[in-house]
């Protein structure tokens, strides 16, 4: 489709892709009833889902990025406002971020389609959705596009539509960038996170782990080399990169997909702006607005509006495209 003209003009008090990234992820405060279900999957361990139910005939599947969960405010936000327009929503956690460890070596990376697959067919078994419409963001973003293009699940004929923000379509690029001196804060505070769960995993699995020397780990491709590639079934960081980036997988999406990544996104390469993709595909839009940071697109204060929930939503109720 067609690459879409912007319409987001950015942060009326604040343009910079730092700040718009770090300001919602701080102060912004959103309120949600969740009810949770539990579910285990076909290899015995559990994936946590969070619902806000009121019987409706659509429903928006939610998808976090790297060490997200249902609690990160951009999940919270978007489930609130599509509640308000009349959806169920359902906001899933990857295993081992839903505040419990989960029961496997494995854990969740950006290739996880097979356990967005066994999810999605597990609400459409157990609920009378006429409709489902799906949100990735960052990593969850990635590993929703990719399971799009692979279209892998039997219930893929009742998604209507899906959209992903702030994705870095290509990991092993992307990598590099937050390898940069200018997100070391980011990639401290990823790292912080993942380091504490290995530490944990090595202990549930004695002999199976080696985490020494893990604080000295200053990279993604480090680390993933180290712990997500062998852990995962992947000859290393390259081999994991290459089989999971969402890039090629954007021809062979088969339903309506919108693609959002701002160009001051700091966690973005170049090659994350798919604009040959979408003018070469039937079915995939890519916007790329001036503004919005990696995961922000605050239109003012933290807990004011936020345009990307308002795109989305417009792009599934067909409101402007």
């Amino acid at each position: 489709m067609p690459v879409i003209q912007s319409s987001f003009s950015g942060n009326r008090l604040l343009k910079n892709g730092h700040a718009e990234t770090i300001m919602p992820a701080l102060f912004r405060k959103v309120q949600t009833a969740y009810k949770r279900e539990r579910i285990t999957l076909a290899d015995g361990d559990f994936m946590d889902l969070d619902w806000q139910k009121q019987g409706a005939k659509k429903v928006l599947v939610l998808f976090h990025g790297l060490e997200g969960s249902s609690q990160s405010q951009y999940i919270k936000g978007f489930s609130r406002f599509f509640y308000d327009k009349g959806y169920d929503t359902c906001a899933v956690n990857f295993r081992s971020c839903s505040g419990e460890m989960n029961k496997l070596l494995c854990s969740y990376n950006s290739g996880v389609s097979d356990d967005i697959a066994e999810v999605l067919n597990h609400i459409s078994k157990n609920n009378l959705y006429e409709e489902m419409y799906l949100s990735g963001f960052s990593l969850g973003g990635n590993a929703l596009l990719k399971y799009s293009g692979k279209q892998s699940t039997d219930v893929y004929g009742k998604i209507k539509k899906a959209a992903a923000f702030s994705v870095p379509i290509d990991l092993a690029a992307s990598s590099k960038v937050l390898a940069n001196l200018s997100n070391k804060l980011y990639m401290q505070r990823f790292l912080n996170s993942l380091n504490a769960k290995m530490k944990q995993k090595s202990l549930m699995f004695p002999g199976t782990i080696d985490v020494k020397g893990i604080e000295k780990i200053k990279t993604f491709g480090e680390w993933d080399s180290k712990f997500t590639a062998p852990i995962h079934g992947y000859k290393d960081s390259a081999d994991y990169y290459a089989q999971c980036n969402a890039l090629q997988f954007l021809p062979k999406i088969a339903v309506p997909t919108i693609l959002v990544n701002a160009k001051n996104d700091p966690f973005l390469s170049d090659s994350c702006f798919s604009y040959n993709e979408a003018k070469n595909s039937p079915n995939f839009y890519f916007e790329a607005p001036k503004y919005g940071g990696h995961v922000g697109f605050s239109i003012s204060v933290p807990n004011g509006r936020y345009w990307s929930e308002k795109k989305c939503h417009d792009f599934f109720e067909e409101l402007e495209i």
